[in-house]
């Protein structure tokens, strides 16, 4: 850790982590050891980089700047180890990914076999969950995120264009009857996800005019799969993207409602990742191999009539 690389690593590693301690625990070293090598950094830049309070790490408007470059050269030198390995044996390595449970089930687990062996060097843990997660903080190299994405340090990747869909299956129609307005939805069960802001108000544009419901219903949970299973035993209707209620759809347990209106805005699914990694063979393989397999979107379904 001696030579610059190292330190600007080590550098890196406790702004991004917000303290001593936690880097030192990302790269094995003692907190102590973290604070020398930081402090023999300044010493030989003259210049102070951080402000250390009790409560967290401050950056100097000189540390602003070593931050920016430093990440940029400690990722052209990943991205030239990378690329000097990959020629040699192809792309390899280890990525950690983030993945939405239903994703994960339903279609990236048939499709994952393929792009293994097509890539044998490359090895995966995926953390599967619908929580929201930090790259830097849960040490994930690609995240797979759905609907906007807002202003972001980390590079977007576009896989799909996704579709929303407001859905139920014949048992509640059978009961309930099928809305045919989305004001209509004020009198309905609807199941909306507990963990996203926003979740029960439901947008509508057709033609010249926008609908905004605001929908209520007798369960709400913080996983789409759940709420795709209680949908589909008729306890409600769900408002989902066509890559979670596609295969119920085509496979006549959902039918698919308000098909003349639309939601406003995208809603399309991404791969997320630090910058720079769109370079590094392993991360670029297998965000190309997502493309390749769900660009088309082979989950989508047609209306129905």
């Amino acid at each position: 850790m001696a030579n610059s690389a190292g330190e600007m690593m080590v550098f890196v590693r406790a702004v991004e982590r917000g303290s001593f301690a936690a880097a030192a625990g990302d790269l094995g070293l003692s907190p102590s050891a973290v604070s020398k090598l930081i402090s023999r950094l300044e010493a030989r830049l003259g210049a102070r980089l951080l402000i250390r309070t009790t409560r967290r790490l401050a950056l100097t408007a000189d540390g602003e700047l070593f931050l920016d470059r430093s990440r940029k050269i400690l990722d052209a030198i990943e991205v030239a180890e990378a690329e000097v390995a990959s020629g040699r044996r192809g792309a390899q390595g280890h990525l950690r990914v983030h993945v939405f449970p239903t994703f994960a089930v339903d279609h990236l687990s048939a499709a994952l076999p393929a792009f293994l062996a097509r890539y044998p060097r490359i090895t995966f843990e995926f953390v599967v969950t619908n929580r929201e997660v930090n790259l830097i903080d849960d040490n994930i190299d690609i995240a797979l995120q759905v609907g906007p994405i807002g202003k972001s340090s980390f590079v977007a990747r576009k896989i799909a264009d996704l579709t929303q869909i407001v859905c139920a299956s014949p048992v509640y129609l059978a009961r309930r009857g099928r809305p045919v307005h989305p004001s209509d939805l004020e009198r309905h069960d609807c199941l909306a996800l507990s963990h996203l802001p926003g979740s029960r108000s439901w947008t509508f544009a057709a033609r010249d005019e926008t609908v905004r419901v605001e929908v209520e219903g007798p369960a709400a949970a913080d996983s789409a799969h759940m709420l795709l299973k209680l949908a589909i035993s008729g306890a409600g209707i769900i408002r989902f993207g066509d890559i979670i209620v596609g295969n119920a759809i085509q496979d006549g347990l959902l039918v698919s409602l308000l098909e003349d209106w639309q939601e406003p805005g995208s809603f399309p699914l991404w791969a997320l990742h630090r910058a720079g990694g769109q370079r590094v063979p392993r991360i670029k393989a297998f965000t190309d191999f997502l493309a390749e397999r769900f660009g088309g979107s082979p989950w989508r379904v047609r209306p129905s009539k």
